[in-house]
């Protein structure tokens, strides 16, 4: 099973590493991120994460934006809580993924401790004006944790649409011009949300709340129902699923994403308590889900090399095969 995931997890770099040797000829894409939930808030909260990849969009810093070069893969731009003040920050994808700058330096397992030394290193190479090193030197405590290595911790599922160039020029200039304040609230300023108003900028009313089954909140797994409907009624967008598994090794493994209704019907302790004190506000939860939350991502989604233009097959072949040490 572990070499199963451990090739899972060759398949996407080599692709990546593929789409960078390609990069000047290939098509932009738009991609939602739909990141499942991890670690103790995650099983409070299973609504999980969601972020936006752009890949023709790069960085000048975090904070400010351009248009990528030959061979840039482009950034995983995402609204965060409590870094540094920020609303949104950009980082690039192979260290958003793994924390590395190189597609060899991405380790095949990984342990706690793996991540967060990788982590770390790239935080100090790349990230010290946002997360410093404390006044020892050390490590800093926060959420900029989130910005890079997350497949070590969760599995991510990918909603991809193409763009034009005047569509990302015009992102770049209007995120580069807009302020970048933080205003994070979790139910109704929160990733989701963040996303909400990226897929809207590029598609108009693509993304919108669910009344019914989320309460009025954003959730990361809406915004993908959302862009699954606009990719079938837009057939021109291109719409492509694709998955990013988690890196396998000791980290516990992540959880699947749910909505609000969702999750609170299957929460036991706090759906039956609620079914016995008020069992119509209970039944309205119910009746919510089945008629507006019944959404998940694909069993057996593809990964994200499987997806590429059969132009690009003979670059991965190589890859693969040097690799497997044959070549």
């Amino acid at each position: 099973m572990k070499l199963f995931f451990q090739r899972k997890i060759f398949r996407v770099v080599a692709a990546i590493a593929a789409l960078m040797l390609c990069a000047s000829a290939a098509r932009a894409q738009v991609t939602l991120l739909l990141e499942e939930p991890y670690g103790e808030f995650g099983a409070m909260n299973p609504t999980g994460h969601a972020a936006v990849y752009f890949s023709r969009v790069c960085a000048v810093t975090p904070t400010e934006l351009r248009r990528c070069r030959a061979n840039e893969l482009g950034v995983v731009i995402s609204r965060y809580h409590k870094v540094d003040g920020y609303d949104w920050l950009a980082v690039p994808l192979l260290p958003y993924l793994y924390a590395v700058d190189n597609f060899d330096e991405v380790p095949n397992d990984a342990t706690p401790a793996t991540a967060a030394k990788l982590r770390d290193a790239w935080r100090r190479a790349n990230l010290q004006a946002i997360a410093p090193d404390t006044a020892e030197g050390g490590t800093p405590a926060g959420e900029w944790v989130q910005l890079v290595g997350e497949a070590y911790d969760r599995k991510m599922y990918g909603y991809r649409v193409e763009t034009s160039e005047a569509q990302d020029d015009a992102f770049i200039a209007a995120w580069n011009d807009r302020g970048n304040k933080s205003h994070f609230n979790l139910l109704f300023h929160n990733c989701a949300d963040y996303v909400r108003v990226v897929m809207d900028f590029y598609f108009p009313h693509a993304v919108h709340r669910n009344l019914v089954a989320d309460a009025g909140m954003m959730t990361p797994k809406q915004a993908a129902r959302c862009m699954v409907r606009y990719g079938r009624k837009h057939p021109e967008a291109g719409l492509q699923i694709f998955e990013i598994p988690q890196v396998p090794g000791s980290i516990a493994r992540s959880k699947r994403v749910d909505g609000a209704a969702e999750a609170l019907l299957k929460s036991k302790k706090y759906i039956i308590p609620l079914a016995l004190l008020h069992p119509y506000f209970a039944g309205s939860v119910a009746v919510a889900y089945v008629a507006e939350g019944r959404f998940s991502p694909p069993k057996e989604a593809p990964m994200m090399g499987e997806l590429m233009p059969l132009e690009k097959s003979q670059e991965r072949q190589v890859l693969v095969r040097r690799s497997a040490g044959q070549e």
